[in-house]
């Protein structure tokens, strides 16, 4: 018998991402799940090494690059109809997680509670603590394509700068990673390729 799981994970680069606003380049939600693992992974590693933290970044960066993996079946929700009110909030939580179940499905019986430690939160402060990071990694990923819209000219992203930046400014209150990543890695995003080299 063969099974869906992966063919099914591999039409996440036919899910664009900030479908109602105008792109000067479109993002794909391979592109932005790959950005979050790397970013969730560099978080960790910040913990680790700065905070005496003992985070798993190598899970971090696999629940990163699974994160937005319901969207296959839901599709992208804009941020600001998921997130109009509480119910709203909750009833789509349910979507996702029915979402989840879904495609764990797709999978091996044998291979489900491997993959369902990736989509599902585990008990403890640790891992509580890492999946916190992966939301602010995803934040960040947001916050880096309004910068780059905005360096290609594109004035559209504006509000949306604006309100992830104060979703990141609450986040650095507990998450002192955060800071660290903006302040050591944020800037070079608005360089050309000649002044990175």
């Amino acid at each position: 018998m063969a099974y869906n799981f992966f063919a099914t994970i591999s039409r996440m680069k036919y899910i664009e991402r900030w479908a109602l606003m105008r792109n000067s380049r479109q993002e794909n939600l391979c592109e932005h799940s790959l950005e979050v693992a790397m970013i969730a992974h560099a978080l960790c590693i910040i913990g680790n090494v700065r905070y005496g933290k003992s985070l798993n970044a190598e899970k971090a960066a696999l629940i990163g690059l699974y994160h937005d993996a319901s969207e296959i079946i839901t599709g992208d929700m804009p941020t600001p109809v998921k997130y109009y009110n509480e119910e709203i909030k909750r009833a789509y939580k349910q979507v996702e997680a029915i979402a989840d179940i879904s495609l764990l499905h797709k999978l091996p019986e044998d291979l489900q509670p491997a993959f369902e430690e990736i989509f599902k939160a585990q008990d403890g402060e640790d891992e509580e603590y890492m999946r916190r990071l992966v939301k602010a990694a995803d934040k960040l990923s947001a916050l880096i394509k309004c910068i780059e819209e905005k360096n290609a000219g594109n004035s559209e992203f504006r509000t949306a700068e604006k309100s992830t930046l104060k979703s990141i400014n609450k986040l650095k209150k507990d998450l002192p990673e955060v800071e660290d990543f903006m302040n050591d890695f944020l800037e070079p995003y608005g360089k050309t390729l000649d002044e990175l080299s």
